[in-house]
């Protein structure tokens, strides 16, 4: 019912039941409101995620980007973000596409543009962008593996996409619920939605949707409901089946957005016996079972490259001395706890982006000076001098990294090597 395939005879009937679902139930909701928004966007938040995304290349604020299903508002947000990018936005709905207009006029948006225009046709844009953003989309169209190939052909060969897709076991409720509408012929008018929220409110308390319904924001309100629920296609990637999809587009996976929910060294994983079995597999294969064991992963969002893309590699690397030149970068979502700590503990650092409690990481004195030092302009070997303090160092940038505590901006680093 959720596997990563469609009859193609469906494909057109199915893409027109999508677009007519979004013109009633635009998503997400309308918002006339950016200025909290361009408020929260720094030079430090966004130096942090283009060195997420770009981690061997010097800073950069102009990239162009396209937001590929951009919704009611993504685009103007990718515009607001990147003043000095160029954002191009395309969606299937008009409606949507007018919300975004709107916001263009309403914060003099110069930089953007907006068109109606499907995933799978990107190349009628006739240009390539140095990102594609595709998040919450590919899993509504008819033929994924068509739209996501239409994305890396208009990928510059250095550029970079953020793909997001449904994951299947912690949506298991919901698809659930899928099915029960289905079976009860359930629409999505608004009497419809109305009644649909009032019968959750009798669903059982152990039932699979139940975390779901108190804690994400999709059931707040009707149109996150219908979203859901009653969206008339709707399918999901394990682990897995999301790194088939990519290479079969001609993409290779760089890292997870948030990777401390999917690593060995992260979380309670790292104090059970399996943990050393856990590590010594194949990446792919730590993923795959890790996502096995927490169980309730909703989504997964994933950098990724054109497989063809020219050096330098954006990988990070512990094992030579490069890590020395990196330059660490505070993700802007973390924070220090000092409230009830545990022994030893000067800090416990927690990203607010995670949603497994068991992602928090103590830290002591020593680390917590190192953390301390951390400005995003000094690199690891300019921030402990002393070469004693360098094993340390190492094991606990690399522990920062795995734990989404920071990025690394390793341009010196490649340049290092480089000069050997």
């Amino acid at each position: 019912m959720h596997d990563a395939k469609t009859p193609a005879a469906s494909g057109a009937a199915i893409a027109g039941q999508v677009s007519a679902f979004y013109e009633t139930h635009p998503y997400p909701p309308p918002v006339d409101d950016l200025q909290a928004y361009r408020q929260a966007w720094d030079d430090r938040r966004r130096r942090a995620e283009s060195h997420l995304f770009w981690p061997a290349e010097p800073y950069r604020d102009d990239r162009s980007i396209l937001v590929a299903g951009c919704g009611t508002v993504q685009a103007a947000h990718y515009a607001v973000r990147w003043p000095h990018a160029r954002i191009v936005g395309i969606d299937v709905s008009a409606k949507s596409i007018a919300f975004t207009q709107q916001l263009k006029r309403i914060y003099a948006l110069s930089n953007l543009e907006v068109r109606q225009l499907a995933v799978e046709r990107a190349a009628e844009l006739g240009e390539a962008f140095a990102h594609v953003v595709c998040t919450g989309v590919l899993h509504h169209l008819p033929d994924p593996d068509a739209g996501l190939r239409a994305l890396r052909d208009v990928l510059v060969p250095t550029g970079a996409i953020h793909v997001m897709v449904y994951a299947p076991y912690g949506r298991a409720g919901i698809y659930m619920l899928q099915d029960y509408c289905r079976r009860l012929g359930v629409g999505t008018t608004a009497p419809e939605i109305r009644d649909l929220a009032a019968s959750l409110k009798a669903l059982p308390q152990d039932h699979p949707l139940a975390p779901l319904l108190r804690h994400s924001p999709d059931f707040a309100n009707s149109a996150g409901l219908a979203d859901a629920l009653l969206h008339p296609q709707d399918r999901s990637y394990s682990v897995p089946q999301l790194l088939d999809f990519l290479q079969r587009a001609g993409l290779a996976f760089g890292r997870w957005v948030r990777q401390a929910p999917y690593l060995p060294w992260c979380g309670a994983l790292a104090s059970t016996p399996h943990h050393s079995r856990l590590a010594a597999l194949p990446k792919d294969a730590q993923y795959a079972t890790i996502e096995l064991f927490r169980g309730t992963m909703v989504r997964h969002a994933a950098a990724a490259y054109r497989n063809d893309r020219p050096p330098p590699a954006t990988q990070v690397d512990f094992d030579g001395n490069a890590w020395l030149h990196y330059t660490p970068i505070r993700l802007p979502d973390t924070l220090a706890v000092r409230d009830r700590l545990p022994p030893g503990a000067a800090a416990v650092l927690i990203n607010r982006n995670h949603t497994f409690t068991d992602l928090y990481l103590p830290v002591d004195a020593r680390q917590e000076r190192l953390l301390g030092a951390v400005d995003g302009t000094r690199t690891i070997a300019e921030i402990c001098r002393e070469p004693a303090e360098r094993k340390l160092a190492r094991i606990f940038f690399q522990q920062l990294w795995r734990w989404d505590q920071v990025v690394f901006d390793t341009s010196r680093g490649v340049g290092a090597m480089a000069g050997g």
